[in-house]
Order: structure tokens, then C-alpha cells, then sequence
């Protein structure tokens, strides 16, 4: 019977180039995509851009730029991520598609005849960094804590609202059956706090005068939808939602066998695990099998931006590191779901230590060594154990990636005890026999490789196939 794997990324806005911390979740993503791929599933990888809203509104009328031209150029810059990091996403969604808009469209009205949008006038305090609705206790010296540069707008007008207090029971329900529903688990007790405390309703949509740059409400022509609303909806909406019913039911999933995963940062813990699942249950859709928030990475103890200038683009590592050096790089920055800090000292260290005299040292001596003689290496239907699937399943990638890594430093000691460049000279059977292993844990290491460096799994292929000498990372001073 056919299996199939459904995972995504959280859609960023185009209002900068592509940053770190996006381009590790999304090589997270590709790398569970290829896994379950590997696994003999049918995938699909979406990802995409968020394209609306006040943030991009006023970027662009900064610039005074066209806000379509605008969105254009910067949604090419992170569709560009797909060659640069090697990405294998069979699906990039824009929310100014056709399909995206008819999607959103329907979400609104079926979740209106369903009783849980109406209208009212409100005050609140906005944070356009967040597009998020701020209270005063969210606040640090009346600033949004995650844009503390930023001043909050304040909004006083007459919106439609989603009524997100109606779901704090059915929400709380979902947790509790599904204890891996948010991981890791501290971010799942974080949401489960948040909405034990009760939920209060939220606006979804603004008055289009005032910001023209949206989705239009349906029979309301003077609103247009608040991003969450519109943007949340993608993750659907790339599956041909509401069209294509068989095609979303074998990928999202249906209310008894749920099959999406989603991962995001751990500033969208509220928007991807709560209110998006909300907005699912007021739909009559089923909700997201998982939801896994990542950490944010810091430098060398500090937060990452452009006034300290310390901020590292995928680009630039991509230039010093390579692609599957940057892959590596960014899947083994630290445990996953907690915060980490990198610096070029840091990344250049371990990309010398496990990639130029690890892995590369590795492979270099055991081709050179093989020379002539002949032995065959053929794969096994599945290379990942059990314990690999369960550490994948809670993406935990670091762990694998370290057991791979526990083989490379253990045949390079291997090589060191045994001498095999003596043993060719004083006993031709052990020396066979020694090579023998090495080139089949070489083998076995390409395998294991291939959904988180797969241009280098296939380098170490044809080295073992052709015999040529092939150097995979050189060091760098």
C-alpha cells in the first residue's frame, strides 16, 4: 500500500533577502523530506512565500516600488535557496497565486457559515515585526520583545474577528491525544499554558483604505484579510484545497489518519500549533499531525541583525563552506528545538574537524588505499535502523548525523592502528581483508548521507565505482 509524506515550511515574508535561521529550517525540511522519501513514500516538500500585509506594504512604499513588481523579485531570491542549498521541494506556494486566493476564499466562508467570523470595533496595540496583536504584558518596556526597534501601531477601527475563544477546549483536547503534537515537548507545554489562560478573539481583516495590499473579504469589498488568515492557509492550498479533494486528503490527511508535518521557528509557536489548528477545527478540516518549532541561532552570544552587523546569509556560507558543508553545518548546529550560537570561528572549526580531516580525510585515504582491487558494493532496501526512524520522527538530525560520525572517526583510527599501506607490503590477505571493511563502511556512510548531503553521498559513489581520487572538503585557514 502506497505511503505518503506531507511536510512544510513556515512561508517567510519577502520584505528581506533569505537569512540563517530560515535557511536551517528549511534544509531541516529537506532533509526529513528526502529521509521519508527513502523510506519509499511518495513526498511532498512545500515551501513558499508570504506576500501580503503590512510589513510588505510599507517596505515597498518605502521604496516606491510597485507592490507586485516588489514581491516578484524578492519571492525569485528564495526560490533561488532551491539551487543554492541543493533543496528538493516539489512545491513553492505564493499567497498572490490564483489557487492561493481561491483557497483563502473559501476558508473565510466556510469558516463564516460555520458561525465563527463577525465584526466589531476595537483598539488594540499592533506589531507589525510580528503582525501580531500585542497586550501590555506581552510588552518590555512598551515594545514588542522580538522588535524592540520597532514602535507599536495602534489600530482603532471596525474589523471582522475570528472567534478563537470558542476553541480553547478543543485545542487543549488536541494536546492532550496527541502528546507529540508540538515538539519539542517544552514548546508543547508553552502553547498548552498560553491556552489554558483562555483565548481572546483576533481581528482578521483591516480596512483596505487604510491597507489596500491584501485578500479581499468576501462580500465585504472595503476589508481585506489579516495575513495570518490568508497566509496560514497555503499549507492547503498547495495541495489544490479545495478543488483537488483527493489529492489533499492523501497528503494533509484526513480526521481519523492526520499526515501533515510543519516546522517553524519558535516565534510562530502560537500562529502554526493554535491558531492555524483553530482555524482548521472552525473549517471542518482535519488538523496538522505535528508541528516542530525550532530555536533561534544567535552570534557569538548576540542576536543576530543588521545594526550589529553580524548577521550570515546562506549565500555567504554557501561560498566558504559549500553546499553540503553548509547543510552539514546547519543541521548539527546544536540540538534541535533549542536555541543555538555560531560564529565563522565556530562553523569553520567543526567544517575542519569533521568535514576536511573527517570525512574527507576518510574517503581520500580508502580510494587511494583500494587501488585496484575489486569489491562490490551494493545497498540494502532500508540503510536507516529503527532507532534512526524514531530520532528522524522527533528531528532529531544531530543525533543521526553523530552516530554517521561515530563510524568516520572509528575507521579513520581503524586505518591508523591497522597501517594498511604496511600490510600491502608484508600481508596481501589482511591487507584485503582491512580494505575490505573500509570500503564497505564507506558505502554504508554514502547511504546514510544521502537526505542530508546528498551531492556528497553520490561523490563517494562514483569514487568507490571509478577508483578516482576525489577531494570532498578542503581545509580552510
Amino acid at each position: 500500500m502506497k505511503k505518503y509524506f506531507y511536510i512544510t515550511t513556515t512561508l517567510p515574508y519577502v520584505n528581506d533577502k533569505p537569512h540563517i535561521g530560515f535557511a536551517s529550517e528549511i534544509v531541516l525540511a529537506d532533509a526529513r523530506a528526502r529521509f521519508e522519501g527513502s523510506l519509499g513514500k511518495e513526498v511532498v516538500f512545500n515551501t513558499g512565500t508570504d506576500e501580503h500585509g503590512a510589513k510588505i506594504w510599507q517596505k515597498a512604499r518605502e521604496e516606491a516600488r510597485d507592490v507586485q513588481e516588489y514581491v516578484d523579485e524578492y519571492a525569485a531570491k528564495f526560490d533561488e535557496l532551491k539551487k543554492m542549498l541543493n533543496l528538493s521541494y516539489t512545491n513553492f506556494i505564493r499567497t498572490t497565486d490564483e489557487k492561493h486566493l481561491r483557497a483563502v476564499r473559501e476558508m473565510w466562508k466556510r469558516v463564516d457559515q460555520n458561525g465563527y467570523i463577525y465584526k466589531k470595533k476595537y483598539k488594540i496595540k499592533y506589531c507589525i515585526g510580528c503582525e501580531l496583536e500585542k497586550t501590555d504584558s506581552e510588552l518590555i518596556d512598551g515594545c514588542c520583545p522580538l522588535h524592540p526597534g520597532k514602535e507599536l501601531e495602534i489600530i482603532e477601527e471596525e474589523n471582522y474577528f475570528f472567534k478563537f475563544s470558542a476553541f480553547q477546549e478543543k485545542l487543549l483536547e488536541l494536546y492532550k491525544d496527541n502528546p507529540d503534537f508540538v515538539i519539542p515537548q517544552k514548546r508543547l507545554n508553552e502553547i498548552s499554558s498560553f491556552v489554558e489562560r483562555g483565548l481572546e478573539d483576533f481581528s482578521v481583516s483591516r480596512l483596505k483604505e487604510k491597507m489596500p495590499w491584501g485578500v479581499p473579504v468576501p462580500g465585504d469589498d472595503s476589508q481585506v484579510m489579516y495575513v495570518w488568515f490568508d497566509a496560514l492557509t497555503n499549507y492547503i492550498s498547495t495541495l489544490g484545497w479545495p478543488d483537488d479533494k483527493e489529492n489533499f486528503e492523501k497528503f494533509w490527511g484526513t480526521e481519523e489518519n492526520p499526515n501533515a508535518v510543519q516546522i517553524a521557528g519558535k516565534d510562530n509557536l502560537r500562529q502554526q500549533s493554535a491558531m492555524w489548528q483553530a482555524m482548521l477545527i472552525a473549517a471542518d478540516l482535519p488538523t496538522s499531525k505535528q508541528v516542530f518549532i525550532n530555536g533561534f541561532i544567535g552570534v557569538d552570544g548576540q542576536k543576530m541583525s543588521k545594526s550589529l552587523g553580524n548577521v550570515i546569509s546562506p549565500k555567504e556560507m554557501v561560498a566558504k563552506f559549500g553546499v553540503d558543508g553548509t547543510r552539514y553545518l546547519l543541521l548539527t548546529k546544536g540540538t534541535f528545538g533549542e536555541d543555538s550560537d555560531i560564529s565563522w570561528e565556530k562553523l569553520t572549526g567543526k567544517y575542519n574537524s569533521d568535514l576536511a580531516n573527517g570525512l574527507g580525510n576518510l574517503v581520500s585515504r580508502v580510494i587511494v588505499l583500494s587501488g585496484d582491487l575489486d569489491f562490490k558494493t551494493s545497498g540494502s532496501d532500508s540503510v536507516f535502523s529503527e532507532e534512526d526512524v524514531k530520532m528522524m520522527n522527533k528531528m532529531n538530525m544531530d543525533k543521526i548525523l553523530d552516530n554517521i560520525w561515530n563510524i568516520v572517526r572509528e575507521d579513520n583510527k581503524y586505518i591508523e592502528d591497522r597501517k594498511p599501506w604496511e600490510l600491502k607490503k608484508e600481508n596481501q590477505e589482511e591487507f584485503e581483508k582491512v580494505m575490505k571493511k573500509l570500503v564497505s563502511d564507506l558505502y554504508h556512510i554514502s547511504q546514510l548521507l544521502t537526505p542530508f548531503m546528498p551531492e556528497t553521498s553520490e561523490k563517494i559513489k562514483k569514487a568507490l565505482e571509478t577508483k578516482e581520487r576525489v577531494i570532498l572538503f578542503e581545509k580552510i585557514r
